[in-house]
């Protein structure tokens, strides 16, 4: 195994974890700063208003993205597979 094929793997690794973790987080980020705009135009300083909304807003998007996060994330294990065997066979 060359060092560039594992810095490979670990970089197609990082973009798949990022690739999975893009939706929700944007989703959070979202919900977040319209809580915030809201709170500033309110004058309303509560720091758990916030919590409840970004957990509902991150749950549902888990559920709704759950099956394209789950194709990249066999897409990439049968990928690594495939690259283990053929490490193998040479």
């Amino acid at each position: 195994m060359t060092p560039e094929l594992v810095v490979q793997l670990g970089r197609d690794a990082l973009f798949t974890l990022l690739r999975c973790a893009l939706p929700m987080l944007l989703a959070g980020m979202v919900v977040g700063l319209l809580i915030s705009i809201i709170q500033a135009a309110t004058q309303v300083n509560e720091m758990t208003m916030t919590f409840v909304p970004k957990i509902i807003a991150v749950l549902a998007t888990g559920v709704i993205f759950l099956p394209w996060i789950i194709g990249n994330l066999v897409r990439f294990t049968n990928e690594i597979f495939t690259r283990v065997a053929a490490i193998g066979i040479s």
